[in-house]
Order: C-alpha cells, then sequence, then structure tokens
C-alpha cells in the first residue's frame, strides 16, 4: 500500500519546520513514504488504495469522504504505538482537551491524543462535551455568521474549558481559544517541548491567508 504523509496546509503555514520533523519521524517507519502537499479541497490524483497519515482533522474528514482512491491514519495513531518517540515530560500538568469537529466520529484517534498526552505526564481535565460528543470551537461558523458572532461562539466553547491550558489539535482550535480568552497548546509543539503561538488570528485575517495559501497548493 502507498503511504504519503499531508501535513496540511495549516500546520504548513503555522510551522513548517515541525511538519519536517514529523516526515523524519515517519520515514524511520516508512522509508519511502511521500510528502502530499496538494491541498484536501483539491483532488489528490492518488494511486487507488493510498492511505493518507495526516495531522489536520478536516483533511482527514476530506480524504475519507470526498476521494474513494484513499484512505487515512492520524499521525497521533501512529506515534502512539511508538517505542521510541522521546516523550517530553510535563510533570503531570493538568490541561483541558478539545477534540476537533471533523473528528467527531473517529474515537480511534482520540484515544490516540489521549495516549500520547499520558505519555507526556500530562494530567487530562476533560470538558463535558468531548470527544464523539465535542462541539466545534466556533470557526466552522466562519462566512456563515457575523465575525462578532463567530468570535461570541469562540469564547463560549474556550468558557467551556475546565482548565486555562487547553490542547488542541486543529491550528484553527489554536486561533478560537486564544480569542476565547485560554491558552492553547498544540499537540505538535507538546510533543517537540515548543510554546505555541496564536499567530494570525483574527477570523478574517487567518481565513484569508489560509485561503490564499491553499489556492497555491492545488498540486
Amino acid at each position: 500500500m502507498k503511504k504519503v504523509f499531508a501535513p496540511g496546509c495549516a500546520l504548513l503555514l503555522y510551522k513548517p519546520n515541525l511538519a519536517a520533523r514529523m516526515l523524519a519521524l515517519l520515514r524511520e517507519d516508512f522509508p519511502g513514504i511521500d510528502e502530499h502537499r496538494t491541498c484536501c479541497h483539491h483532488d489528490p490524483g492518488l494511486p487507488e488504495g493510498t492511505e493518507v497519515i495526516n495531522v489536520c482533522a478536516g483533511c482527514d474528514r476530506r480524504f475519507r469522504q470526498l476521494y474513494e482512491a484513499t484512505t487515512t491514519r492520524s499521525f497521533w495513531e501512529i506515534l502512539a504505538e511508538s517505542a521510541s518517540f522521546p516523550f517530553p515530560d510535563y510533570g503531570g500538568r493538568t490541561m483541558a482537551i478539545l477534540d476537533p469537529c471533523p473528528t467527531r466520529d473517529q474515537p480511534q484517534i482520540h484515544a490516540a491524543v489521549r495516549t500520547l498526552l499520558a505519555r507526556m505526564n500530562i494530567s487530562l481535565a476533560e470538558p463535558e462535551n468531548t470527544g464523539t460528543r465535542s462541539t466545534c470551537c466556533g470557526d466552522s461558523f466562519y462566512g456563515t455568521l457575523p465575525v462578532d458572532q463567530v468570535k461570541a461562539q469562540m469564547a463560549k466553547r474556550a468558557a467551556e474549558m475546565p482548565a486555562d491550558e487547553v490542547v488542541v489539535t486543529c491550528v484553527s482550535c489554536i486561533k478560537a481559544m486564544h480569542i476565547g480568552g485560554r491558552k492553547p497548546r498544540y499537540l505538535v509543539d507538546l510533543l517537540f517541548g515548543q510554546e505555541t503561538y496564536p499567530g494570525v488570528f483574527e477570523p478574517e485575517e487567518w481565513h484569508a491567508e489560509l485561503e490564499a495559501f491553499m489556492a497555491e497548493t492545488k498540486g
């Protein structure tokens, strides 16, 4: 089975150096794996039976649902099985978690993420709406609601978090939790011992930057 790694447009915008480090890790187990940079909003043009290893929840859903040639597996599931990755130790620090809505129906991804957090000695505080019951961070309302209402949805979701630090696996969720007054901790950053920075976070600016990058990655 052909395998490719799709880091996703958001991660490539956020910290492309971490996408490169993730690809290097995957090549230790899958030496022939290629990087796939064609945005998931465009036909990937991959051969039948390709497995797409992804980071982004939106990419995971699109590759699963829109393209018959591809199946998906999250990077989190693969790393959760690692016997050699040097997991950092966060000393039992308590963090909340926000599961992204595109993977609401993927409990194996939720389980893998929690395995990774446990291996980093992070104490998890689950919100009421979590896992398969998780609700949107607010970003998916962009384009359908006025921006002030989008930000209100982000603040509402952030207020549901039972800890100030919130683990996220989606770059847009970084922006949402920051707008909502929480401290987002992106899982990729946690794994590599880095801080999480919101960068461009105002919804209109972030989506303009993201859409421009997506248009450039048509393959």
